[in-house]
C-alpha cells in the first residue's frame, strides 16, 4: 500500500491541485445537496413523525436521544455521500489529466 502511496504522489503537481481546487468545492456543494436529499429518504422513511423535517436541538418536543441519533444519521450519509463524491471526481480528474490531485 506505501508503495501505491508514493506512486500517486509522484505524479502529483502543484498545477494539479490548484486545476482541482474549483472542481473540488462544486463537488463538495453537489455533494452536500444530494446527501441532504438522501437523508430526508432515509428520515421520511424510518422516523414516524408528524413532520417531514428532521428534529432540531432546540425544538423542545423531541428528546435528547431522538435529536443526537439524528444527528449522528445526518452525519454519517452527509460524510460517507461527501467521501464517495470526492474519490469518484479526483479518479475522474486522474483519468483525464493523468495526475492525482491530492495530497
Amino acid at each position: 500500500m506505501t508503495q501505491n502511496r508514493a506512486k500517486v504522489e509522484d505524479r502529483t503537481s502543484k498545477s494539479a491541485k490548484i486545476l482541482y481546487k474549483p472542481w473540488g468545492i462544486v463537488g463538495s456543494i453537489v455533494s452536500a445537496l444530494i446527501a441532504r436529499q438522501v437523508f430526508q429518504a432515509i428520515f421520511t422513511k424510518l422516523v414516524p413523525v408528524d413532520s417531514d423535517d428532521p428534529p432540531k436541538p432546540l425544538e423542545s418536543e423531541y428528546s435528547l436521544k431522538e435529536v443526537l441519533i439524528t444527528a449522528v444519521a445526518q452525519g454519517a450519509i452527509f460524510a460517507v455521500v461527501k467521501a464517495l463524491f470526492q474519490r469518484g471526481s479526483a479518479r475522474a480528474f486522474q483519468r483525464w489529466t493523468g495526475e492525482w490531485p491530492g495530497d
